[in-house]
């Protein structure tokens, strides 16, 4: 299995023979104002041959209109009401997949799970209230990829549910930095670098990697402000835990653990 760190919450999963990307986004700026600080760490158009792509949410760093343009023909997986919005914005690959559900490809079987997020802002967008976590794994190989979530008491319960005893290899968990005076309203439907660090010890998976961090020019997560943070909590509060920080374009390969 190996992970390829592309920027903010889009990465390259390979595992169990397929090739899965998560929340494309290589926009040169989120929402034409927020430049982007760092280039992808792969080209769109470099990507490999994709089996599918994971969407958790209609936000825009998460969802790109732009991008999912440049890449044709493959299954787009998102949450019912995205799903169903975005075929009526012309992405005829979006496929409906809700919490509970799973689909099966090969040997890789993707299971779903609602996550915390502030999703909607307007009364309009109501749409944008639901929100994705994905975990995917094969008989040997498994990977967590939170998209947006909060710290919860049941943040953990799809890996824990569906992995059954087995443990999980990667924990994908979103990073972000808030000032003080807006930690508290972040922490209702994100993930600090403490609580992403408290998380990834709850699953008690083998290997961490951030993601959300260090490609657009936004308070929450503009330059490295989030993986200073973090850094400084593994320092402190978590000696021994592996936390690999992927810059772009850098990965991490996994071998598969036995039966």
């Amino acid at each position: 299995m190996r992970i390829t760190y592309i920027g903010h919450a889009t990465l390259l999963i390979e595992i169990g023979g397929k090739t899965i990307l998560t929340d494309p986004n290589f926009d040169p700026a989120l929402g034409r104002f927020l430049a982007r600080v760092s280039a992808p760490g792969i080209a769109i158009d470099k990507l490999p041959k994709l089996d599918m792509i994971l969407l958790t949410h209609a936000h825009a760093d998460h969802l790109s209109f732009r991008s999912l343009a440049e890449i044709e023909n493959v299954p787009l997986y998102a949450p019912p009401a995205v799903a169903r919005w975005i075929r009526r914005h012309g992405v005829k690959n979006a496929i409906e997949l809700g919490p509970g559900e799973s689909l099966t490809s090969g040997s890789l079987t993707v299971h779903v799970e609602a996550a915390t997020h502030s999703g909607n802002r307007y009364v309009i967008d109501r749409w944008r209230k639901q929100a994705n976590m994905y975990l995917v794994a094969t008989n040997y190989e498994s990977v967590f990829f939170a998209g947006d979530t909060a710290l919860t008491d049941d943040t953990t319960g799809l890996v824990k549910r569906e992995m059954k005893g087995r443990q999980l290899d990667i924990a994908l968990l979103p990073i972000g930095y808030a000032p003080q005076w807006k930690a508290e309203s972040f922490s209702r439907g994100h993930l600090t670098s403490l609580d992403a660090l408290t998380l990834f010890e709850r699953l008690d998976a083998r290997h961490l990697i951030p993601y959300h961090w260090g490609t657009f020019n936004h308070v929450t997560a503009s330059a490295y402000d989030a993986i200073r943070e973090l850094r400084e909590h593994v320092k402190t509060h978590a000696r021994g835990m592996d936390v690999r920080v992927l810059e772009p374009g850098e990965s991490l390969q996994v071998a598969p653990q036995p039966a």
